[in-house]
C-alpha cells in the first residue's frame, strides 16, 4: 500500500543559490520512482506517494541530489497524515496561525538542547515547540526576526525548514487531490 509524504528541502533556489529548477525536480521523482509526483513552486515543496516508508526515502532522496548536483541538501519527509496532523496543532488563534511559520524539525531534540532553546525569548517573537515542529509568529518582518531557521536548527542541533501557512495549506490540499 502506497502512502502520500510530503518531502521539504532546505535551501534550494533560494538567494540564486543551488539552482534546481521544477521540471528537473519532478523529473527526479518520477526518476525515483515515486507515484504521483508534484512539485508545489519552485522551492523544494513535493508531494508523492510511495511504499517506502520515511527512513527509506530520506537517503534515497538524499543521494540523487548529491549524485546528480554535488549538494548535500537537508531534506525533511513527512508522511501526509502527520503533516495534517502538525498543521492542525497549531496554537496559535486563527489570526496569528495564518500568518506563522512552521519550521519542521528533522529529528526529536535533545532534552537538553530543548531546554536551552526555550530560554530564549525575543520582543514581538511568539513561539511554541513541538517534537517535530516549531511553530512561530512575529509582528515584525521575517527577515528581521532573531529566531530564524538558522537560529532554531543552531540551538535545537537539528536540521529543519521553514514554510508559511499558504505552503503548508497548499501541501496539504495537494496530498488531498
Amino acid at each position: 500500500m502506497d502512502n502520500s509524504y510530503i518531502a521539504l528541502l532546505r535551501g534550494i533556489n533560494v538567494g540564486g543559490h543551488k539552482k534546481f529548477p521544477k521540471l528537473e525536480q519532478l523529473t527526479m521523482l518520477e526518476e525515483l520512482g515515486l507515484k504521483k509526483p508534484q512539485v508545489y513552486i519552485h522551492t523544494g515543496n513535493w508531494v508523492f506517494e510511495s511504499e517506502k516508508d520515511e527512513v527509506e526515502l530520506i537517503p534515497l532522496i538524499t543521494e540523487a541530489i548529491l549524485e546528480k548536483y554535488g549538494w548535500n541538501v537537508p531534506i525533511i519527509v513527512i508522511e501526509a497524515n502527520q503533516f495534517q496532523s502538525i498543521f492542525d496543532q497549531c496554537p496559535f488563534n486563527v489570526e496569528k496561525t495564518a500568518l506563522s511559520y512552521f519550521t519542521l524539525l528533522s529529528e526529536i531534540p535533545s532534552a537538553e538542547n530543548l531546554s536551552t532553546f526555550k530560554s530564549f525569548t525575543f520582543p514581538e517573537e511568539e513561539y511554541f515547540v513541538t517534537d517535530r515542529c516549531v511553530y512561530f509568529f512575529s509582528t515584525i518582518s521575517a527577515a528581521r526576526v532573531k529566531m530564524n531557521t538558522n537560529f532554531m536548527e543552531k540551538k535545537l542541533k537539528v536540521s529543519a525548514t521553514s514554510r508559511n501557512y499558504k505552503t503548508m495549506l497548499k501541501l496539504i490540499s495537494l496530498t488531498t487531490s
